[in-house]
């Protein structure tokens, strides 16, 4: 029998489903070996707390080791800055309109925050949300490596980091996201390559302009492996924690490493090929395709193959265990960040499903 179905049988009387279980044993290896794989590097991790949104995890990452935490959005910050977290970077373009630029300047009161621009009008939308104390406010200059997503040229990137200057923001660095490394597992190693040339460029260009790239940083789970420890100071891997069946396609994690499930009901199995649970897309979004699947359940070749908002409609394979109504059955997502966003709180055993705690999504409905 699957290890995540022995802990989940231990655990069915006590538990309501849908609901998200976190193998705390497995977790804290995962945090441990993305450390150690730091450490040996000469890295820093500044874990992102957007996959997990729990401040009882964050503090497990910084006790670990991590330097500080990434978050996704001003609230995140917030929410991780009132716990007595005192090192974030903010990893994303932020346009300070309505009260983001009070609650930025609020944040560098207690704590050293770090913001991702790339482009002029943001640098001087901040300098002029920071009213006359621009300096309290570090920031990193984003650059495409070639996920195509938010990043200025790398050429550009000691012109931007100038353009901060000369407003009196405080340009600490450079930071990039290789995405196009979760395009299959060939892509890993290539967005890896494709990262390091990138920062390399940004880094020179801010050295060309008298600004000292004190924080070179990169991501993420899927291309960690293979960042090296030359130009890059930090990485910012945000899925290791739990691990997923994304990742674990892609090579960036084995199924022995995946520390999160979603426990789901059979409710009912009238159609020879398929059963129903009761998880559909309120409780694991809607990723995927047909093709591919919305979740698996571990141990087996099933798959979630199409969702409704409460139900998940589970393709038998033919020979494939047929699970019966009333069964208990662990649903591995296909990408863990959308998913815990969905639940108020963890529920946390270990491997052997004897231990209950329930954790709290601290940061849990703060988007902005």
């Amino acid at each position: 029998m699957n290890r995540l179905q022995r802990a989940l049988d231990t655990l069915v009387e006590r538990v309501d489903t849908p609901a998200p279980i976190v193998l705390v044993d497995v977790m804290q290896d995962n945090i441990d070996r993305m450390q150690s794989f730091a450490d040996q590097h000469g890295l820093h991790v500044r874990p992102h707390v957007k996959t997990h949104k729990c401040v009882e995890i964050g503090r497990r990452q910084l006790k670990a080791g991590a330097v500080g935490i990434t978050a996704g959005n001003v609230g995140e910050a917030e929410v991780f800055a009132a716990a007595g977290f005192d090192d974030i970077f903010l990893a994303y373009p932020i346009w300070p309109a309505g009260t983001k630029g009070a609650r930025l300047r609020k944040l560098t009161e207690s704590t050293r925050l770090r913001v991702g621009v790339d482009n002029v009008a943001a640098i001087e939308a901040l300098a002029d949300a920071m009213g006359g104390e621009p300096d309290r406010l570090q920031v990193l200059i984003e650059v495409d490596c070639g996920a195509r997503r938010s990043g200025a040229p790398p050429e550009i990137a000691g012109d931007l980091a100038l353009a901060a200057r000369r407003r009196g923001l405080v340009p600490v660095g450079v930071f990039t996201y290789p995405g196009h490394g979760g395009a299959g597992r060939d892509a890993r190693r290539r967005a890896a390559r494709d990262q390091e040339a990138a920062l390399v460029t940004a880094v020179r260009g801010l050295t060309g302009v008298g600004v000292t790239a004190e924080v070179v940083s990169a991501g993420s789970t899927p291309t960690v492996e293979f960042t090296g420890s030359g130009v890059i100071t930090e990485i910012r891997p945000g899925e290791y924690v739990f691990g997923d069946l994304n990742n674990s396609r892609l090579g960036a994690c084995t199924d022995d490493q995946i520390a999160l499930f979603v426990a789901a009901t059979v409710v009912s199995e009238w159609v020879p090929d398929q059963v129903i649970v009761d998880a559909g897309t309120k409780a694991l979004s809607r990723e995927g395709s047909p093709e591919r699947g919305y979740g698996g359940i571990a141990g087996t070749k099933a798959v979630l193959a199409k969702l409704n908002e409460y139900h998940g409609f589970l393709a038998l394979p033919a020979g494939e265990y047929r699970p019966s109504v009333g069964s208990v059955v662990p649903v591995v997502p296909n990408h863990i960040c959308p998913v815990v966003l969905n639940f108020e709180e963890l529920i946390v055993t270990d491997s052997t499903g004897t231990s209950l705690q329930r954790w709290p999504v601290d940061a849990r409905g703060f988007l902005s």
